[in-house]
């Protein structure tokens, strides 16, 4: 069982301050510039600084975080509030656990987590220019964790809201029902080599998050190879600029259920080759995910992490749904060349442990694996009772004559999204409340009648 706010990342946590923000998705009557309000107050941390978002709605965010010199930005003790619900507990602790970029040309590869770090003096100062919300300092030390050398006090951390577009619309019995949405991000600026890694992560006042690795900056001015390995930018076709991949790999510590056991399945749905009245037949199941293991990505497949013993209202078992988004499929080399050519993975799940901090090059000397591979193999005995999941999410990029210079940001990452969390969408519209389950009419008409006419093919 999982303590509260217990360290998960060693001494190395260099705290931040203070961040409160507020703005949110806003009623149809709003605009823009209404939608500011006072935040609520913000947690207390055990580690790091206490920082919280409020919508409009009522829906809460509420969290700590904090700077390391290796993974850069840390979030822990999340908690995300439904305006009608009472505050949950989702993640102890998130971060980027490794960052590989392996050239096609097979002259570089570098493991920017371990080989360099995203925090000390690699994580920059923001100004206004890049941040159009609040900027946040803390001591960043400038030499390893701040045993020598300096700690200047540094604005690294943006927060900022903004607009998301349309969240829902739902036109029944006459009545539009409709809102505008908006996220509330933060993020941090790290530049390694010639590339410069916006760490961001987006929270929603449906309780997703989607956390998001960003990347700017310019081209390797001495990685260039020939047509097989790269694409020729600039003039005719002498320069070929080196393709090479993006490859990250978040470790997410969870909280669900608030120290209660945690289980893992995996869903998949497939086509039965049977026919139904109008379209073929898709079943879809669970399966659990018993111990320590790798799992791979497939159509029409999804994980979820759950509190099997913590139900919400309706008697379902509160979890979160981990969803890959467009991801190139990777294998890490490091695992590679330690367990053979099959050792890739796109999610894997093992049991919480300290010195299980990095998804290659983790340090040996605490007793621990090497990597992700090592964590699940020593821990194939285990029952998974206390999740990390490790997301790996691939970007391979062929460069382009646009991406000079700067580079346009490009995105990758993954969606955290509550499954059950609720037994109802957080902060339910007016005139809404009683649709939850199969309701008795639709627009004044009693469904049985509606189910009797579509049986004869006649709704959509």
């Amino acid at each position: 069982m999982k303590p509260m706010n217990k360290t998960r990342w060693g001494s190395l946590a260099v705290a931040g301050l203070l961040l409160l923000s507020a703005c949110g998705a806003e009623p149809e009557s709003q605009t823009p510039d209404d939608r500011t309000k006072p935040a609520s107050p913000a947690p207390e941390c055990a580690d790091g600084e206490p920082l919280a978002h409020e919508f409009e709605s009522g829906a809460r965010w509420s969290l700590c975080w904090s700077v390391e010199p290796d993974h850069g930005m840390v979030l822990s003790d999340i908690y995300f509030e439904a305006p009608e619900g009472r505050s949950q507990r989702v993640i102890d602790t998130i971060a980027i656990a490794q960052l590989e970029v392996p050239y096609d040309s097979g002259e570089r590869l570098t493991s920017d987590i371990t080989d360099a770090g995203f925090g000390g003096t690699w994580m920059k100062t923001l100004t206004e220019q890049e941040c159009t919300g609040d900027l946040h300092s803390t001591e960043i030390p400038n030499i390893g964790d701040g045993t020598h050398g300096l700690t200047p006090d540094r604005e690294v951390l943006c927060s900022t809201t903004v607009d998301a577009g349309l969240g829902y619309r739902s036109q029944e019995n006459g009545t539009l029902t409709t809102t505008q949405a908006s996220e509330w991000n933060v993020y941090t600026v790290s530049k390694v080599g010639w590339y410069e890694y916006i760490s961001q992560y987006v929270f929603t006042a449906d309780g997703t998050i989607r956390p998001q690795l960003g990347a700017t900056g310019d081209l390797s001015p001495v990685d260039f190879a020939d047509e097989d390995h790269g694409w020729p930018i600039g003039e005719g076709g002498a320069d070929y600029a080196a393709s090479h991949s993006h490859n990250a790999i978040w470790r997410v510590d969870w909280g669900l259920g608030d120290g209660q056991a945690q289980a893992v399945e995996q869903y998949d749905a497939v086509e039965t080759g049977d026919e139904g009245r109008k379209s073929r037949i898709v079943e879809g199941s669970l399966s659990r995910i018993e111990s320590p293991a790798v799992a791979h990505k497939a159509d029409r497949r999804w994980w979820r992490v759950l509190a099997p013993e913590t139900l919400n209202a309706d008697g379902h078992p509160v979890s979160y749904e981990i969803g890959l988004e467009k991801t190139d499929s990777f294998t890490t080399l490091r695992d590679e060349h330690h367990h053979g050519d099959d050792a890739g993975y796109d999610v894997a799940f093992t049991n919480a442990d300290d010195c299980q901090r990095f998804a290659t090059y983790n340090p040996t000397s605490d007793g621990c694996g090497r990597g992700v591979l090592d964590f699940v193999e020593d821990g194939e005995d285990e029952e998974l009772h206390d999740v990390v999941s490790w997301v790996a999410v691939g970007f391979h990029h062929v460069p382009r004559d646009e991406d000079q210079s700067p580079m346009e940001m490009h995105w990758q990452g993954f969606t955290l999204q509550p499954r059950d969390l609720n037994a109802q969408r957080p902060g339910v519209p007016e005139g809404r409340e009683h649709l939850n389950g199969q309701p008795d009419e639709w627009q004044g008409e009693d469904v049985d009648d509606l189910t009797e006419r579509d049986s004869g093919g006649l709704i959509e």
